[in-house]
């Protein structure tokens, strides 16, 4: 089974470990990582996006542990588009989180215009924060979790220590 995810991964958390984890469980994994340009073009908010090449290292690094604890290949792909490598015919699944359904339901459009069959899209929920919020990129740039979900003193009330 060949499975397809993409995202910006910057940076990495166990939001994404799920859906990572999940598409290890399915087959051999693509991951579609979001190009300089594009991740600047898909953010729904500002913020600063580490460039291609250090997101690359780190989620190499990632995908690399999982493909050995399950014994599957894997593969990054830079992403220009935004339904990217998942219009391509030899994938059979695709792994979404809840937010990104709908453009999984794009790719199969774009797929059936191209005669080609439709992807499995299977949505993986969120990790949850200890505050029982989402764990996002966004909330751990901004300093309030960290990649875990665990919130940081601040949040907690307490101070920083040194």
């Amino acid at each position: 089974m060949d499975v397809a995810l993409g995202g910006t991964f910057d940076p990495v958390h166990d939001g994404h470990r799920r859906l990572l984890e999940h598409a290890f469980e399915r087959g051999d994994v693509t991951v579609g990582l979001t190009s300089d340009d594009l991740a600047a073009e898909t953010r729904h908010e500002e913020r600063y996006v580490r460039p291609f090449e250090e997101r690359l290292a780190d989620l190499d690094a990632e995908l690399a542990a999982l493909a050995e604890r399950h014994d599957r290949a894997y593969e990054i792909r830079r992403l220009d588009e935004p339904t990217g490598i998942a219009t391509e015919e030899e994938f059979d699944v695709l792994v979404v989180s809840p937010e990104t359904e709908a453009g999984g339901e794009r790719v199969n459009e774009i797929r059936r215009e191209n005669g080609l069959d439709p992807l499995d899209i299977e949505v993986v929920d969120h990790a949850r924060a200890a505050d029982g919020e989402i764990v996002s990129s966004t909330r751990i740039v901004r300093g309030e979790i960290d990649q875990h979900g665990n919130l940081t003193p601040e949040r907690e009330g307490r101070p920083r220590p040194g």
